[in-house]
């Protein structure tokens, strides 16, 4: 009868091992994340360094009728866009617009996730799915709709549409406003809603037996909970606001009110349209950096509040 030695492990086998399941941990993050990594080099990351790129172009002519030649202005697009007062008009519209229409919207979709969340609310199937149906309408097709129903011609509200000019310069932008609320209060609900489920039911429990009530409960325990939601959503609506577009564009054909330089995207849009490209892409950089800033205050101004 013979006897087995056990199988001994040389040093190097044992630091040789820890490096094999480290190059295969690299391969599998490789693996999960490449094509992530693609989509977002080819749909964002390129796109952003081309806008870059083109603002930074100027278009130089040999004589009057000479060929069209691109060269380096460095910042001469720039320039021409802190110059421009419509785009500057257009920003200052649409921050209007944001200051209105965000807290309506908010406030609305914080107080439909509040009645879903309710234990009284009876039916919450039917109301999710009303309270969210809207989003899944496409902005075009919303703004075709309410364009209609806007037109005292056209509208089956005649009555109201033909004493109250909803489409004209005085009303035009909170009309748009009521389209935007129309269509993004259900997801926003949705987003706040997924986040008063994750509350813990034992939070509830206590605060019942502390006395509160259902209205009690739902200022003091659930909102402050759901605030980091409600942040979310609201640095959403604001980057929406600035890039608003479709509405706008689209009620052009209902509205003389609203021109080609209404909103900051619209004039972009238009500026490209001439062509004249790499003063558009020079109006998206800003327009981009300007977003990025307000997005980074509110986040800023909204924390020194949640932890004063």
């Amino acid at each position: 009868m013979t006897a087995t030695s056990p199988t001994t492990t040389t040093p190097a086998a044992r630091q040789a091992a820890p490096r094999r399941r480290g190059r295969g941990l690299w391969k599998a993050l490789l693996v999960f994340v490449a094509p992530f990594g693609v989509l977002y080099l080819l749909f964002y990351a390129v796109p952003i360094a081309y806008a870059i790129y083109q603002s930074l172009l100027t278009v130089q002519r040999q004589g009057t009728f000479g060929p069209a030649t691109q060269v380096f202005g460095g910042l001469t697009q720039y320039v021409q866009v802190f110059q421009d007062t419509a785009f500057w008009t257009s920003v200052g519209r649409v921050l209007l617009f944001g200051v209105v229409q965000v807290p309506v919207m908010l406030l609305l979709a914080l107080v439909f996730a509040l009645l879903l969340d309710s234990p009284l609310l009876r039916g919450k199937k039917f109301f999710r799915l009303a309270y969210f149906a809207p989003y899944a309408v496409p902005g075009v097709i919303a703004a075709i709709m309410w364009g209609f129903l806007y037109s005292p011609s056209l509208s089956p509200f005649s009555t109201i549409t033909q004493n109250v000019d909803f489409l004209g310069s005085g009303l035009v932008l909170w009309s748009i406003a009521n389209i935007v609320t129309w269509v993004y209060v259900g997801y926003n609900m949705l987003i706040i809603y997924s986040s008063l489920l994750a509350i813990p039911q034992e939070i509830y429990e206590a605060a019942k037996l502390d006395g509160a009530n259902n209205w009690q409960i739902a200022v003091r325990v659930k909102i402050p909970l759901v605030m980091p939601a409600i942040i979310l959503t609201a640095v959403f609506s604001i980057i929406g606001t600035l890039q608003l577009l479709a509405e706008p564009q689209t009620l052009r054909t209902f509205s003389t009110a609203i021109n080609s330089t209404y909103t900051p995207n619209l004039t972009v849009y238009t500026t490209a349209s001439i062509p004249n490209y790499n003063l558009a892409a020079a109006m998206s950089v800003v327009l981009a950096l300007f977003t990025f800033v307000l997005s980074f205050v509110f986040l800023k101004l909204t924390q020194r509040r949640a932890f004063a």
